[in-house]
C-alpha cells in the first residue's frame, strides 16, 4: 500500500502555529468520523494569528490522513510558503481566500458539501425555524447563489458581499459553511447549522405540518445563549471534549 510521506514540524514552526496545527488536524478528523467529507474535496482553513499565513489541507489527502505536520502553510494567493512535498487545490482554496481576506475575526472557516445543508441551501425559504439547533444559526445566517465551480476571481466580490458580518452560510445548490474567532468556534458553529438542516430535512419528510418557532424567541436567543455559556463561546465549551475525542479516535493526528 502507498504510504504518506512521513513528516514532522513540531519543532520547525512555533509553538502557537503547532497548537493551530493539532486544532485544524483535529477538525478534519472530526469532520471524517462525523461522515460530513466529501472524499478529498471541501476544505477547512486556519490563520496563524499575527500574519497572512494559513493553513489548509493538503490535496490528495482523505480527511482521515491529515494531521498538523501534512497540513500546508499558504497565503492569500494560495501560495505554498513552507517545505512540503505536498501541494493544495487552489481552486479549493479561493472561497476561504475571499473570507480571509475581508474578516479579520473569521480565524477559522469551514466549508463542507453535507447532503443537509446543500438540500436546506437549495429549497426556497432555505434554514427555517423548525429546531432548537435553528435558533443557533439564523439570527447571523447568509447564503450565496451558486455559480458554478467557485474557480473565477470576480465571484469573490460577491461572496464577500453575501456573506457579511454573518457566521453562518448557506450556498445554494452546494453547502455549507462557518466562520469562527477559533477552530472550535467554527466547528461548533457548523455543527449546529448541519443538525439544524438534518432535522429540517426530516421534518419536511413527514408530511405533517411543521411547528416554527416564534420570532421573539429567534430575536433573545443571543442573549439566553449567554447565560447558558456564562459568558464563555461555544468553541471554549466544547472544543476540549471534541479534542480528546478526536485523540482516542486516532491520537495520530497531532503528529
Amino acid at each position: 500500500m502507498p504510504q504518506l510521506p512521513k513528516l514532522n514540524l513540531k519543532d520547525k514552526v512555533s509553538e502557537q502555529e503547532w497548537r493551530l496545527r493539532v486544532d485544524l488536524a483535529a477538525c478534519y478528523r472530526l469532520v471524517d468520523h462525523m461522515r460530513w467529507g466529501d472524499l478529498i474535496y471541501t476544505h477547512m482553513s486556519a490563520r496563524i494569528a499575527g500574519t497572512d499565513e494559513y493553513l489548509v489541507n493538503a490535496f490528495g489527502l482523505s480527511f482521515d490522513e491529515v494531521s498538523a505536520s501534512n497540513l500546508v502553510k499558504v497565503n492569500l494567493k494560495g501560495e505554498i510558503l513552507d517545505d512540503t512535498p505536498h501541494e493544495i487545490n487552489p481552486a479549493g482554496f479561493t472561497i476561504h481566500s475571499a473570507i480571509h481576506e475581508v474578516r479579520d475575526d473569521a480565524h477559522c472557516v469551514i466549508h463542507l458539501h453535507t447532503k443537509e445543508t446543500i438540500a436546506v441551501a437549495s429549497v426556497e425559504g432555505g434554514l427555517q425555524p423548525y429546531s432548537q439547533h435553528s435558533m443557533f444559526s439564523l439570527p447571523s445566517l447568509s447564503y450565496h447563489d451558486y455559480e458554478g465551480l467557485a474557480v473565477n476571481e470576480d465571484e469573490k466580490a460577491r461572496l464577500q458581499r453575501d456573506l457579511g458580518t454573518t457566521n453562518h452560510m448557506l450556498l445554494v445548490n452546494h453547502g455549507g459553511l462557518t466562520v469562527g474567532p477559533t477552530v472550535g468556534d467554527a466547528f461548533m458553529r457548523f455543527y449546529d447549522l448541519q443538525r439544524a438542516c438534518e432535522i429540517q430535512v426530516a421534518m419536511q419528510s413527514m408530511n405533517q405540518a411543521p411547528i416554527r418557532v416564534p420570532q421573539p424567541i429567534i430575536d433573545n436567543i443571543y442573549n439566553q445563549a449567554n447565560v447558558v455559556h456564562s459568558g464563555s463561546t461555544g468553541g471554549q465549551l466544547a472544543w476540549p471534549a471534541m479534542l480528546r475525542k478526536a485523540y482516542r479516535l486516532d491520537p495520530g493526528f497531532a503528529e
